[in-house]
């Protein structure tokens, strides 16, 4: 599991935001587009992507897309 890999397919949960806002250091949950469907949305896509699973509390932890990153890749 790459990085970039992650980002793109994590910026693809997203319908109006446009990927080019997501980046490592991004606070995603400070994005308009943010709420707790998103989260659930993350969570399915970690499941079924790395096949590894992730809590709401989990999620809400992280600030950044590199935080949530390193979480899923220590799992």
């Amino acid at each position: 599991m790459e990085l970039q890999e992650f980002i793109s397919a994590f910026a693809e949960q997203f319908d109006d935001t446009d990927a080019s806002e997501i980046q490592a250091d991004t606070n995603y949950q400070e994005l308009d587009e943010w709420s707790s469907l998103t989260s659930m949305a993350i969570i399915a896509f970690v499941k079924t992507a790395y096949n590894k699973e992730v809590t709401g509390k989990e999620i809400r932890s992280c600030e950044t897309v590199e935080e949530l990153y390193n979480l899923v890749a220590s799992k």
